[in-house]
């Protein structure tokens, strides 16, 4: 079984890789790609792909021929997106439709597993319920736009002959998460503080807000169940991964607050509050137990033990 991963070099990757050597062992023959090329901290090399290089792409095909190509690559965070618009509509939907045409055009037969995401359903959300896959989807901000649109284009795509699986992952978080993202942001000042690099001072966006946390690792299982299974699920298939209920960034704050080792104040600061934010945002994963047999299975407060440890070894 070949495998070919953009975005490699990311947070999600490694979790990925190792929840599929989980089910398959060393079967799978890994082909390791991230924009630039790259190393990760436990030495796992990658290639240069850029998946906006449709000639490159076209090559990388044809080099490797893979039978599903897990999609990981992209611009990731609301922040990020909203620096580099342009570049994220590039690499986002772009970068996506060039894997895809051209695993249409070389590999028929093959599966494309997209790492989308729930914030596609944006204002859907509107009302607090528990979103499913036949909510409308309604982004709010650049990077959701992107992600929508490009699973839209994978929908079109998906009577093309090869196989198409589109996953709308609510928020997951772990160690390594960069700090673009809030449970990483607190837990990475909270380790500064207690090393003495950072005033005793933990700035925050809105708090208030409730979100439906998942950690990686289970997101991971998700997309290694797909692969599994993938002689069972028809071409377009959507499927959300979430816990079903949403927690308060103010109550995730606590649990880490609880676990230092100084005290620490806590301050609103303007730059991190976001205009127009959802009150609840959660999701609805029968889908997922229905067609994968899964489920969340690690309690976010391990994960959040877990991060801090990581944070802490390299302060």
């Amino acid at each position: 079984m070949r495998i070919l991963m953009t975005g490699a070099l990311g947070f999600v990757g490694p979790y990925v890789q190792a929840a599929v050597a989980e089910r398959h062992g060393a079967a799978p023959v890994w082909y390791l790609t991230s924009h630039r090329g790259g190393t990760r901290p436990d030495g796992t090399k990658t290639t240069a792909l850029d998946v906006c290089d449709r000639a490159a792409v076209r090559q990388a095909i044809a080099d490797i021929r893979p039978q599903i190509v897990i999609h990981l690559a992209g611009i990731t965070s609301v922040k990020n997106a909203e620096a580099a618009a342009h570049e994220t509509w590039r690499v986002n939907v772009l970068g996506t439709l060039n894997l895809v045409q051209e695993l249409i055009e070389q590999v028929p037969g093959s599966t494309f597993v997209s790492a989308g995401t729930a914030l596609a359903y944006g204002e859907s959300a509107r009302d607090g319920h528990a979103l499913t896959e036949e909510d409308v989807l309604s982004p709010q901000n650049d990077y959701a736009v992107t992600k929508a649109a490009a699973d839209l284009a994978l929908g079109a795509l998906a009577d093309r002959g090869v196989k198409i699986l589109r996953f709308r992952p609510f928020n997951h978080t772990g160690p390594g998460q960069g700090e673009t993202f809030a449970i990483p942001s607190f837990v990475g000042q909270v380790a500064r503080i207690e090393a003495g690099k950072a005033d005793a001072v933990l700035r925050v966006g809105n708090l208030d807000v409730e979100r439906d946390f998942l950690d990686v690792r289970d997101v991971a299982r998700g997309y290694a169940l797909a692969i599994e299974r993938t002689d069972d699920l028809p071409s377009g298939t959507i499927i959300n991964l979430a816990s079903g209920s949403a927690r308060s960034l103010r109550s995730l704050l606590d649990t880490i607050l609880s676990q230092a080792r100084t005290e620490i104040a806590v301050v609103t600061d303007p730059d991190r509050l976001r205009a127009g934010e959802l009150p609840i945002f959660r999701g609805n994963a029968d889908k997922a137990r229905r067609l994968l047999d899964w489920s969340p299975q690690i309690d976010l407060s391990d994960t959040i033990r877990q991060m801090i440890a990581h944070v802490r070894a390299g302060v």
